[in-house]
């Protein structure tokens, strides 16, 4: 009977034994193994078995990247403004020796690093610039974490900042800042309307006044042209008249026909002036009818000649 309690005794002991020092490691894991008290290697995902009561499993690392939380905090601008700046940290544990001894506390060691950078850089730009700079910062920042976290295994692959919080009457300030800046450009375009509609009106009334008087031009033009073309008709008619009442005075019975012609001009125009005035001129041989035909007759045949 004592036989198998013994016997018992040593089954489990040797249950405890396997179970403690039979390790399955997960995927995308590292374990740190120390013996007697000092660092023996590392356990990468798969199943280990450890030796009795010599190996000890340390340190558990994640080799996948990691988002840390960097808590808000006051920063101090160059033009000396209070700000509340938070942010995320994203790394990966690269060597994990080194990210077991090389820092008592990994995750605090970096996130208080992070806020001392984060101020340093904060401290070297305005307030109007630090919403711009933005990614200036974070990049700064992860490169000061880079050089800094080489020794402790851990590779920083960014820094982004969350928010940036001035003070309220900071604030209030930007937003007046930001209206007045608003309205100006409200009233630089509405400006700059006016103008140019200004301008298009002009430059519509000046082509409108170019194209009347360029009409008024050629108008004109044309008036003169066709009053010419009238005058040189009228003096052409006026010619072929005069070269054919001189060819009929050439012909047989023509001085007779001008005579006749001539005297009954001669009386219709003293008819009309007894009848349109009260008072008569007459010329001195106004009866003398023949005297005046004949002196038109002389005149008819020099211009016949």
């Amino acid at each position: 009977m004592e036989a198998l309690v013994v016997t018992v005794v040593i089954a489990l002991l040797v249950i405890v034994i396997i179970a403690k020092t039979a390790v399955v490691v997960p995927q995308q894991m590292v374990y740190v193994v120390e013996r007697l008290g000092k660092y023996s290697g590392n356990l990468d995902a798969g199943f280990h078995i450890l030796v009795p009561f010599l190996d000890q499993i340390r340190y558990k690392h994640s080799l996948k990247e990691s988002a840390v939380d960097v808590a808000e905090q006051i920063c101090i601008t160059r033009d000396n403004v209070q700000v509340t700046v938070d942010g995320v940290i994203y790394m990966q544990v690269v060597d994990p020796k080194l990210a077991s001894y090389g820092v008592s506390n990994l995750v605090w060691a970096i996130t208080q690093l992070a806020q001392t950078t984060l101020r340093s850089e904060i401290g070297k730009i305005e307030l109007d610039r630090t919403f711009e700079e933005r990614g200036q910062i974070n990049k700064a920042v992860v490169e000061e974490l880079d050089k800094a976290t080489g020794p402790w295994g851990v590779k920083v692959l960014r820094y982004e900042i969350k928010n940036i919080t001035p003070p309220r009457d900071v604030l209030a300030a930007m937003e007046k800042q930001m209206r007045a800046e608003r309205e100006k450009r409200a009233q630089i375009l509405t400006s700059e309307g006016e103008r140019d509609a200004a301008i298009n009106l002009a430059e519509g009334r000046k082509q409108q006044t170019i194209k009347e008087s360029e009409a008024n031009r050629q108008l004109q033009i044309n008036e003169a042209e066709g009053e010419a073309s009238a005058i040189l008709a009228r003096a052409e008619a006026t010619a072929e008249g005069i070269r054919k009442v001189a060819e009929s005075i050439k012909q047989a019975g023509g001085a007779e026909a001008v005579q006749l012609r001539v005297a009954e001009q001669y009386i219709e125009a003293f008819s009309n002036l007894a009848k349109t005035n009260n008072t008569m001129i007459l010329p001195q041989n106004a009866a003398d009818v023949a005297s005046m035909i004949t002196t038109a007759m002389a005149a008819a045949k020099r211009v016949g000649h």
